[in-house]
């Protein structure tokens, strides 16, 4: 989110609002499918994120915009939402709103939210393991991975969840070493 409690106060009543028809129209897992796709299309167009953010741009050009991204992969009742959004100057905060609509359906799904990063790319059965350790460390019925790749870590990963951070990373391996053998001379 922005930071901002302006922007928390116009978040979070249009990501229950979704959910909340999301779950009279038992389309809750497609909605979480639809907003995970529009947070990769924002993510991958800049030059999106400007037009619909610029106040210039009619709002009748940022439908048009919407409704041809939304017809071939989104649910119509999304498309609407899409439409109400910028038809209350609410477009710009459409990212916050599809993540606050993804807390809302972990909540729901009693799953977390773990954030991985490591050096290189999880193969499949490397997420099973971090699933199963996260899984341990929580009271979650199920994992969402967030992967994201550095290679400054030099091997291994660190594991964030909520305020918990495993850091199994060579370089934090490192950094604890260099801790120990300072406070022993």
């Amino acid at each position: 989110m922005k930071g901002s409690s302006f922007s928390a106060e116009v978040v979070e009543p249009y990501a229950e609002a979704l959910m909340s028809v999301a779950k009279e129209h038992d389309l809750v897992d497609r909605f979480g499918e639809d907003v995970a796709a529009l947070l990769d299309t924002l993510k991958e167009s800049e030059e999106l994120q400007q037009f619909l953010g610029n106040p210039i741009v009619k709002a009748d050009d940022k439908k048009a915009v919407l409704a041809q991204i939304g017809r071939e992969q989104l649910h119509p009742y999304m498309v609407n939402f899409l439409q109400i959004l910028v038809d209350r100057r609410r477009i710009l905060f459409l990212g916050d709103v599809c993540k606050q609509y993804q807390a809302l359906l972990r909540e729901l799904k009693q799953a977390v939210l773990a954030q991985v990063i490591s050096t290189v790319e999880l193969n499949d059965d490397q997420k099973q393991v971090v699933r199963q350790k996260v899984l341990g460390m929580t009271n979650a019925q199920d994992v969402e991975l967030e992967t994201q790749i550095d290679p400054d870590l030099l091997g291994g990963v660190i594991i964030k969840v909520g305020s918990q951070v495993v850091d199994a990373s060579l370089r934090g391996q490192l950094r604890r070493i260099g801790v120990s053998l300072s406070r022993s001379t």
